[in-house]
């Protein structure tokens, strides 16, 4: 008796054989609108963190250093898109994983929705700024979402070999969950910016009784391309360890504490802080990750309040040495106590560059100390300044194999022309700027093709804790060439040819690019 084709076994004994086209897709539609509405949940309600944000955190807290540094060094400041990038193929992955085994058995399905719950859950509980409720409801919600869905298309994408219908509908609705999806999370995305906006637009900076001093006539060169004096907020570089931006912080409900080795711990409200910031500074910050020629380094002026006048007020304790910064999401930074005490700018900002803090630079507000990098002085979203001692606390950087003490070294940057750009002969600027604040640079110097140093014309200074602009007027002859810069600070100690990697205390050497003279 001749045997029954494939298509339409089984339906001599009364049932009907059902193939499924898309339990794959179906698992990555459902994983999709369960991260789409924990974004949504995330923006919608201030309690409620995003799930994928603080995945991403806890990804970052819990790398090896040398991963965290290849990021940086690989991508800059791009990083945490990468990242997130990284983690959303990993989350697609194992949806359609899930979704493909969900056509066989939906009990997998449920437990691979739930692990992804819980492993969200367990990342905001990592984290200081997350509410562990609020995790707990958005991951139940979106589980419950998702697993709904996923039934739904499982179901109408498995259908009788010999009916025709069927297709159509599931692509439809997996299309329209997936666009769902999508619509979740850019608008949480949007939601919590505008959450984080509203706050920010209801603050007024104080007139500052101590104004910075406006910039000297000829502090700013005229050369196409070059660093500005001051950095817009918008081209600020940015590196800390979130995910997603800032953490939006409730500024009625924010204090500032300061405590631990003092005699009279206190607090401040956001209006009580606000109060007291008379004071402007410019200030060159620059990031340790900065390689020798990169751009994670920038200048602004910065309102606040001095540091030395809140630790007064708190009454310092003989053995502090060590101030620390604690923000909102745990992050912290220490650096020495008379880094805040020797005259240096030092602040509790609230303001960069006439504005409230932008939410990514850490309103409601940040430390400021000029002359160290910003992973051991530069918190940002402060909510805690602790006096204590290096041997008894370390940061968050430390124990990563970071170093305890961490001067900014002096560095010069060719800003132009660019290396490896095509420029024509006759008299070229090659233009950039040079830093080493708290000592301020004196010299700047321009080598070509490994010859004598010539000396750059230097820009006004602007202050001792900001970079200086420089350029030097090159007659330049066709060819391929390289320029080389050093600069020499107000110590008089000239910038170190010894390459150095920014790990454990910043990058070493000098700037170099290659040209061609057309």
């Amino acid at each position: 008796m001749p045997r029954h084709p494939k298509s339409v076994r089984g339906c001599c004994n009364g049932r009907t054989e059902r193939t499924d086209f898309g339990s794959g897709w179906a698992g990555l539609a459902a994983g999709a609108l369960a991260l789409g509405v924990s974004e949504l949940l995330a923006g919608l309600i201030d309690d409620v963190p995003s799930l994928v944000g603080t995945v991403g955190d806890a990804v970052i807290d819990l790398s090896p250093t040398w991963l965290v540094d290849f990021g940086i060094d690989t991508f800059g400041q791009n990083d945490k898109a990468v990242l997130t990038l990284g983690i959303l193929a990993l989350c697609a992955l194992g949806a359609v994983l899930v979704g493909r085994a969900a056509a066989r058995r939906f009990g997998v399905a449920v437990a691979g929705f739930v692990a992804f719950g819980v492993v969200g859950v367990l990342a905001a509980a990592r984290d200081d700024a997350a509410s562990d409720i609020g995790a707990a409801i958005s991951a139940v919600v979106s589980v419950a979402v998702g697993l709904a869905v996923l039934r739904f298309l499982v179901r109408t994408g498995s259908r009788p070999v010999a009916a025709d219908p069927g297709r159509r509908r599931f692509l439809v609705g997996v299309t329209t969950v997936g666009f769902a999806a999508a619509l979740g999370a850019v608008g949480g995305r949007v939601l919590d910016s505008a959450r984080a906006a509203a706050a920010r637009a209801g603050v007024m900076l104080p007139r500052p009784r101590r104004p910075a001093a406006p910039p000297p006539a000829g502090a700013s060169l005229d050369v196409p391309g070059i660093s500005p004096l001051v950095t817009p907020n918008d081209r600020f570089y940015r590196i800390d360890t979130r995910v997603f931006g800032a953490p939006t912080v409730d500024i009625d409900g924010w204090r500032l504490r300061v405590k631990g080795m003092v005699d009279r711990p206190f607090e401040l409200s956001f209006d009580e802080l606000l109060a007291m910031a008379e004071v402007e500074e410019h200030v060159t910050l620059a990031c340790v990750s900065n390689e020798v020629g990169g751009d994670l380094i920038g200048t602004a002026k910065w309102q606040g309040v001095p540091l030395r006048r809140l630790l007064e007020r708190a009454g310092v304790q003989a053995g502090a040495d060590q101030i620390v910064g604690r923000a909102v999401d745990g992050f912290t930074a220490g650096f020495p106590v008379e880094a805040a005490t020797d005259g240096r700018p030092a602040l509790v900002a609230v303001g960069m560059n006439g504005e409230p803090l932008p939410s990514k630079h850490g309103f409601p507000a940040r430390l400021v100390v000029a002359g160290l990098y910003g992973y051991v002085s530069a918190t940002k979203w402060l909510e805690e300044i602790e006096l204590t001692r290096f041997d008894a606390f370390e940061g968050y950087w430390i124990p990563r194999g970071w170093s305890q003490r961490a001067p900014i070294k002096t560095q010069s940057r060719i800003d132009r022309p660019f290396d490896g750009e095509t420029v024509a002969a006759g008299t070229v600027a090659v233009a950039g700027v040079a830093w080493a604040p708290t000592r301020g640079i004196e010299r700047v110097e321009v080598r070509v093709d490994g010859g004598r140093w010539e000396e750059a014309r230097l820009a006004e200074p602007l202050t001792v804790n900001t970079w200086r602009q420089w350029v030097y007027e090159w007659d330049a002859p066709p060819g391929e060439h390289h320029l080389e810069v050093r600069a020499t600070d107000g110590d008089g100690d000239v910038q170190t040819d010894r390459f150095a990697p920014p790990a454990p205390d910043g990058a070493t050497g000098w700037h170099r690019i290659d040209i061609e003279i057309s």
